[in-house]
């Protein structure tokens, strides 16, 4: 039975229970549009040709670590596709974070402005308004995936698929 929140029934969060997001670590993101409508460009000749939408995901996503220089940001690969984006981002060792071993640390209490949740959060709002300044029907999902890069294989897979997804867009679980 699914549990209720104000009466109202709650989706189970995605996150991994008791890891603390805001830890020093590496993280693989995917936001994806509502419907995975093609709001950020197309895929033409194995590249992709980004919408004034797309365009707006790509300053935004760029300027994340200009926003938050407590964090110790760090961009990885990245790419935004027709209907969603995926990303590699480091929070690094900073003042919200212990700098022990993050993969052991267990979810703290607190504040959650620290957090990926929040990067993320800040990054998806100012791409809607920006968006909808262009086409007022653009919406995202609300929710977005994210996965905790733990090691070198791992990290290199993630980054090699980052990589050649434009050119393999036909054969892609998110192709429609």
């Amino acid at each position: 039975m699914a549990e209720k929140f104000q009466n109202k029934y709650r989706i189970p969060s995605a996150r991994l229970k008791d890891w603390d997001y805001g830890s020093n670590a590496i993280y693989f993101v995917t936001i994806c549009t509502h419907h995975c409508k093609h709001y950020f460009g197309e895929i033409t000749d194995g590249g992709m040709q980004l919408s004034k939408i797309g365009k707006f995901v790509e300053f935004e996503w760029l300027k994340t670590p200009e926003l938050r220089p407590d964090m110790n940001l760090e961009l990885g690969e990245f790419v935004i596709m027709p209907n969603h984006f995926h990303a590699i981002i480091t929070i690094g060792k900073n003042n919200f974070n212990t700098g022990t071993d993050a993969m052991h640390r267990a979810s703290t209490s607190g504040s959650q402005s620290k957090k990926l949740a929040s990067i993320i959060r800040g990054f998806k709002s100012s791409v809607t308004i920006n968006a909808r300044k262009t086409n007022p029907q653009f919406k995202r999902q609300a929710r977005f995936h994210d996965h905790i890069i733990r090691n070198f294989d791992s990290y290199h897979r993630i980054e090699q698929y980052i990589q050649n997804i434009p050119a393999n867009w036909q054969n892609d679980e998110m192709y429609m």
